[in-house]
């Protein structure tokens, strides 16, 4: 159906705004129809709180009945004992798309495939099954509980929103950010706009660990923490064969993290979600290493000579904005 392809596209989109912030979940997203009329989209948006599927179910009581719910929609406890009081049936006219299996096990959340069993909506169209066997078995849950259960909607689009957590299964999933001009320039102070940054700050409050180049360290003397966002600033590992660094700069001086020194990459094996910074050095020691590239683009062309000089295939994953920048997640080609 034409609706279904849509409405799971929408939901895939929606789930890309919040990709990587929920580390060590999955991002996932969620829509809700109503008589065939969109009233709910949204997304998981950070580990141990309130999945995509019943912040969606939330905000679809809202609009359906007219009421604001009077608590914090992001305790999940709390949501799923709200959804699980409605009258019976309250959502019977409804389809729920979900870009993942509706998870069938009870973590820091309860399950929500034993929430949508009780709530019995019309249809649960999901993209893609849970490659976890751990977490899986909500579809069969839902089959069994009379609700009809449909897969494989937009399935491809939905593997490589969950690509990251699949990877950090086994061993670390490394993203290096880039930001550069329109035209390929990365000199000449920040490019990114206040809410590139504020994205790049969410990143770091969620990463174990972030790398950056020893040149990076000793030229541009950073702080590298979340004073933007307010959250506690990542373990920073600084990539270099010389530690000839001062150690008076801000760098070593956020309290409650730990900085190393050194180029072993031995902490790569171990699962995790490392965030990795730099100019074209830090591109070429890591181009074996890196699992995705995320690019601010500032919409500016610029005189500056400072660029990235490496020759590498990608392929683009998916594309958003933040500010004014475009923000486009790519991977190297045929990986």
């Amino acid at each position: 159906m034409q609706l279904d392809q849509l409405c799971m596209q929408l939901a895939i989109d929606k789930a890309w705004e919040f990709q990587l912030l929920t580390y060590p979940n999955p991002a996932v997203g969620a829509v809700i129809t109503h008589h065939g009329r969109i009233v709910a989209i949204e997304a998981h948006q950070k580990a141990g709180t309130s999945h995509a599927e019943v912040l969606a179910l939330l905000s679809a009581y809202e609009n359906i009945s007219g009421e604001q719910i009077g608590f914090d929609r992001f305790d999940a406890q709390m949501a799923h004992d709200f959804l699980l009081r409605l009258p019976s049936h309250f959502f019977r006219y409804c389809t729920i798309y979900v870009t993942l299996e509706p998870c069938n096990h009870r973590g820091k959340t309860p399950s929500c495939a034993s929430l949508l069993s009780v709530l019995k909506p019309k249809r649960v169209v999901v993209a893609q099954v849970d490659p976890i066997d751990a977490h899986s078995g909500g579809i069969d849950r839902l089959r069994i509980s009379g609700v009809v259960v449909e897969t494989g909607v937009k399935r491809v689009l939905a593997q490589h929103l969950i690509e990251p957590f699949l990877i950090w299964q086994k061993r670390a999933f490394v993203l290096f950010k880039l930001a550069q001009t329109s035209n390929g320039r990365i000199g000449g102070g920040y490019l990114s706009s206040k809410a590139s940054l504020m994205h790049v700050h969410r990143l770091r409050e969620a990463c174990d660990r972030m790398v950056i180049g020893g040149n990076t360290v000793r030229v541009d003397r950073p702080t590298l923490d979340c004073r933007l966002t307010g959250g506690k600033a990542p373990d920073i590992t600084i990539y270099t064969r010389e530690d000839t660094f001062d150690r008076n700069i801000p760098l070593f001086g956020v309290g409650g993290r730990e900085v190393s020194i050194g180029n072993d990459l031995e902490y790569l094996c171990k699962p995790s979600f490392v965030l990795v910074e730099g100019g074209e050095g830090m591109l070429n020691a890591f181009s074996e290493q890196t699992d995705w590239y995320l690019f601010y683009q500032t919409p500016k062309l610029s005189a500056h000579n400072l660029t990235y000089n490496i020759d590498k295939d990608l392929t683009f994953l998916h594309s958003g904005t933040k500010g004014i920048d475009m923000m486009i997640w790519s991977k190297a080609k045929n990986e």
